[in-house]
């Protein structure tokens, strides 16, 4: 196995791990670190995992390539819902009262290193919270009143450390790096209770409001109590067994931690948070489909660093995108060096790296609705009128949409739908729409999302109320499964 530690200036540190490589930060965002197999292991040691920062692409790129990294996505998430962490430190009460109940003090605080802490009487609180929540270094609070309870967890970097701390880190680190041993949580609940997220006030969902009737329809037919719920509700979710999310997602807002809070309770949940952060990223998905062979345009990733990566591999016109661009919002048709220098300008605000794609000039965009690994149905979206994508959104902010035609399954080309199932198999078994442009008779996937529209009278156009029907059956069978 390759065992990397990426930072972001190698040099700085005495980093001397045995049969370890250390690695900087761009090298492995670049793409000859990209053709590393998937027997990798990746320390993420970066100063910042915050959302886009370096050290979150980091991780994020090595999950896309099938590399085993440390700290996931998931967890870089976690820590911006303290609330949810203390939540999950109460299921461990009585190790929290066992290792500190002899204590003087009335508040505490230590480092965990890998799993390991200096203080001996610590290890095992330490080696907890670091199965729980796992990233490199972490720093743990706690404050007894009562009793002892958990007041903060938050994850450190190298340059937090003092010359000693980091000494102890490398010497943790050699540990870590032999031998690893991973405990997972599992939460169990017994109602059949479905709620639907929607947002009242989003002028593009998902799904309209027939189409939701329809699912409240499909629910209760299969033995869900079904409940229409908002943001609003988010203390709400431990109510529920099964959460299916048909509003706009995206990692930075409520609807990634109203997933991870329901999944972290046991429930059912589509879209799960995996799908959520795996689809919502385009530099993610391009580099996920490109590790595995999948057909996709010609692509860059573009960083501050290397600005004119598009225009060396691509050559102008390009398509540039931000991240998490959703419904062609983000997305920019790039045609000489001044637009592309504009365009940088507003795009870095958001991230530090770009995606950048092949134009492809296509009448329309295939889109292959999948669920638990299954074709549901098929769609052509028409260019939007004198515009180069389904949805031309107008300086007034209002969207003009191309039209649209729903296909059988057993009526389209056999190679477009082993392309999105081929596509989704990589993200997971939730529900997901693959948009996929034909070029020459080949297929190419532009973009999986984990939130596809599922309107009446388009989507739904072949299938009917079957449609509906299927996804609420498969969720009950998954929340039967958890009984």
């Amino acid at each position: 196995m390759n065992k990397l530690i990426v930072i972001e200036k190698p040099h700085k540190w005495q980093l001397d791990i045995p049969n370890v490589d250390l690695v900087s930060a761009q090298d492995y965002l670049s793409d000859a670190a990209g053709q590393m197999g998937k027997n990798t292991k990746v320390i993420n040691l970066c100063k910042s995992y915050q959302y886009q920062s370096v050290g979150y692409y980091v991780s994020l790129l090595a999950e896309a390539r099938g590399h085993k990294v440390l700290p996931e996505v998931s967890t870089i998430q976690d820590f911006r819902f303290p609330s949810m962490i203390k939540d999950d430190a109460q299921d461990f009460d009585a190790v929290i009262q066992k290792c500190l109940g002899s204590s003087s003090e009335t508040k505490l605080e230590f480092k965990i290193y890998f799993g390991y802490t200096e203080e001996l009487a610590n290890s095992s609180l330490g080696m907890l919270l670091f199965n729980l929540f796992q990233s490199p270094i972490l720093k743990a609070s706690f404050i007894k009143r009562d009793k002892w309870t958990l007041e903060s967890l938050k994850p450190l970097n190298i340059y937090d450390l003092s010359n000693d701390e980091r000494i102890k880190l490398q010497s943790f680190l050699g540990l870590f790096m032999s031998n690893k041993k991973v405990v997972r949580k599992n939460h169990q609940r017994r109602k059949f209770d479905l709620a639907i997220l929607v947002n009242p006030d989003d002028p593009n969902p998902p799904s309209n409001p027939k189409a939701l009737q329809k699912f409240v329809k499909a629910a209760e037919e299969v033995g869900f109590n079904t409940e229409i719920i908002t943001k609003n509700d988010y203390g709400k979710i431990t109510q529920f067994d099964a959460l299916f999310i048909r509003e706009t997602t995206n990692v930075n807002n409520h609807t990634f931690r109203l997933a991870k809070k329901a999944q972290s309770e046991g429930l059912v949940v589509i879209d799960d948070p995996q799908s959520i952060m795996r689809c919502t990223n385009k530099v993610y998905l391009n580099e996920l489909m490109r590790s595995y062979g999948i057909n996709t345009p010609k692509a860059a990733i573009v960083s501050k660093e290397n600005p004119f990566a598009a225009v060396e591999r691509i050559g102008f016109p390009f398509i540039l995108k931000e991240p998490d661009g959703a419904f062609s919002k983000g997305v920019k048709k790039v045609q000489s060096e001044e637009e592309l220098n504009e365009l940088l300008k507003g795009f870095f605000k958001g991230s530090e790296l770009l995606i950048a794609q092949e134009f492809m000039p296509t009448p329309f965009d295939w889109r292959v609705g999948v669920f638990n690994g299954q074709a549901l149905y098929v769609c052509k979206y028409f260019m939007a009128r004198n515009h180069w994508q389904i949805i031309d959104w107008k300086k007034s902010g209002k969207a003009q949409e191309g039209k649209s035609e729903t296909y059988a399954i057993a009526d389209v080309p056999k190679a477009l739908i082993s392309t999105a199932l081929k596509a989704t198999k990589l993200i997971g078994n939730g529900l997901y729409g693959v948009d996929i442009k034909e070029v020459n008779k080949k297929f190419y996937v532009i973009e999986v999302n984990d939130n596809p529209n599922l309107d009446a009278g388009i989507e739904d156009k072949i299938l009917k109320n079957r449609l509906y029907e299927t996804i609420m059956e498969t969720m009950m069978d998954r929340v039967k499964i958890k009984q």
